[in-house]
Order: C-alpha cells, then structure tokens, then sequence
C-alpha cells in the first residue's frame, strides 16, 4: 500500500476557464504540467508526494467539458461530466445501458459525484509497488517487483503482460468499447478522434503511461454513435468489496439478434490486462450462433486461451471464462426474456 504522507509537494495551480485556456497552458508547460480533473486519482499521486510537477491544471472551470449532448447520431458526453451523470442520465440508460451500468459500479456514490469519466479511462495503474514509489519498470527502473517469487500479483495480468503485469482498472472502458465510442483529444494546434480501444496502450507501446495522450494533449469529449443503441446489453463487475473497489476483473458485451441467433456482438473485459481487451476471436465464433449457455461456455473457454497466470492470480482464468460466458447468455435473459 502507498505511504502517505499527506502534504503536498508545492506546485502551482492554474485555474482556466475554457478548453482554449487550458490548451494554451498545456503547450507552454508540456510535461511539467499535471491536469486535474475530479482530482481522485491526482490527489494520491500528489498527497504520497511520488509526482511533483511544476503546474496543476485544473479544469474544473470549463464548463464547455460537461454535460451530454444528444443529437440523431448518438450522444456526446464532455470529458469533465461526473460518472453520476453519466449513470443517471435517461437516454443514456434507455439506449447505452451498458455504460450506465458501469459509472454506477464505480467506486462509491461520494466517488462518483466527483470523478469525471474522462479520468475513468485516463486513470493510471493501481499496483502498490509502483504507487508507494518502487523503482519498477514502469517507473523508469529495471525490475518488476509484482512479478517476482517474493511479489504480491493476486490483482495482476494474466494477458499481454511485458515486464510490466499491472492492469488497467477503468470500469467505463470495456463498456465504451463495446459501444465502439470515438474519443476526441485536442492539442493546442490540431483535433484528432480515436476509437475507444485505440485509446488505450499496453506496456509493450508504452510502459509508462496506460493510454495514448500525450504532454500538451487533452481529451475533451466522448462520441458514442447510435450504431449499438438499444442492443442487449450486459456488463458486471467482480471485486472484493461492494462499493469503492477496482475491479478484479470485469465484462461488457453488446448484442444484436436476429431469428434467435447472434447477428452482431462486441465484447470487452479489463483488469485482465494492462489495456482493456476487445475479444475480437470471441465475436467471431460467435455470429450467427443461439446466445445460450452452451455458445457462452465455448466463448469462455476460447476467450481465456492463452493466459498466463501469476503465482497469486490463476483465479482470474475461471472467473474470466464464466464472466464472458454470463456476458453472452446473460445478454438474452435481460433484453428478451
């Protein structure tokens, strides 16, 4: 666990009121600025004094970043929105419930009054070695320490691990994927819109951060399209505790049917890995199959090939293979039973 030792290393905080402000400010600081959003995340990075950078960026001021907007197209939801928003807000629940479902699984209801579902998926990692400080890989050193015969790894990966074994802990992430989200990030000269699934790095791109933004960047709304509104929808979330806990591991899916048979489905886990998975090979053997027990017991089993358990973690293999199973049978009994 991370040592605190509650005060602050001095910074100074800079308080804009648009995003073209907040740009301007990015671009002149660059890596020495820290962006704060709901702060839950920031604040035990600054509170344990293990980052210390120069300027705080607090966007709390620009309006412009909240608030969901709905047009024919789908729904955008500015980066700065609480996840309680998000969760309560009616179009969402009607037509993208599996993105309600997970904001209302984050965390607690003080958490989610605050946390923005922009810093949901742009949270880093909460493996203790690396937040108490550890000179690990991911801190620039030579060794992960969670991956050792004396290390604690029972939260870790069982997928895609390299040198690093901490996962990714959003709880939006899986969900926004299944619903093929585009994600707009601004720099202070140019706008790009990424895939949701593209948002996302693993140590093997970049083993310092859990996502693409770079210094000077900022991730301003999320475009959701109308493509999976009103699909089947089923996400749940597994973890130690029934209120403020990461996930040990999560699912979301997306389903569309056709004579009692699959016709379009996405899928996605997180906690599994250090970036959320799209289980594409899962979708694929899927299609045009009944989704019951018996097409979900094929998909878990074929959606957990290949991983590779830590000393601590193997649990993670059955709980990932009957999570995807409930995510394709489950799917089914909820919209059409």
């Amino acid at each position: 666990m991370a040592v605190i030792r509650d005060v602050m290393p001095p910074f100074e905080l800079l308080q804009p009121s648009s995003t073209d402000g907040a740009q301007t400010i990015l671009a002149q600081h660059g890596s020495d600025a820290w962006v704060l959003a709901g702060g839950l995340d920031s604040f035990d990075w600054l509170k344990d004094r293990i980052r210390k950078p120069k300027i705080v960026v607090d966007l709390s001021g620009v309006d412009e970043l909240r608030g969901i907007r709905v047009n024919d197209g789908g729904v955008e939801i500015g980066a700065m929105t609480t996840l309680t928003e998000v969760a309560r807000h009616p179009v969402i629940r009607e037509k993208y419930g599996v993105l309600a479902d997970a904001a209302s699984m984050v965390a607690s209801p003080q958490i989610r009054n605050q946390g923005t579902i922009g810093g949901n998926v742009s949270q880093d990692t909460r493996c203790w070695y690396y937040r108490a400080g550890w000179p690990c890989y991911r801190a620039g050193g030579n060794i992960c320490y969670a991956d050792t015969p004396e290390g604690r790894n029972r939260e870790h990966a069982i997928f895609g691990a390299d040198r690093c074994v901490a996962v990714n802990p959003s709880d939006t992430a899986p969900a926004l994927i299944v619903l093929d989200a585009k994600f707009v990030i601004r720099s202070w000269k140019t706008e790009r819109i990424i895939d949701a699934e593209d948002y996302f790095v693993g140590p093997d791109i970049d083993i310092t951060r859990l996502h693409v933004l770079q210094p000077g960047e900022l991730l301003t709304a999320i475009r959701i399209p109308s493509t999976w509104a009103g699909a089947g929808f089923y996400f749940e979330k597994v973890r130690d505790r029934n209120v403020w806990d990461f996930p040990l591991l999560n699912v979301a899916s997306a389903m569309f049917t056709s004579s009692g048979r699959i016709d379009r489905i996405r899928i996605a886990v997180n906690a599994a890995a250090p970036r959320p998975l799209r289980l594409k090979n899962v979708e694929d053997a899927v299609r045009r199959m009944p989704p019951d027990a018996a097409t979900g017991a094929m998909a878990g089993k074929l959606a957990v090939h290949g991983a590779v358990p830590l000393q601590f973690n193997a649990y993670k293999i059955p709980l990932m293979r009957n999570l995807v199973k409930r995510a394709i049978g489950g799917v089914e009994e909820a919209k059409w039973a």
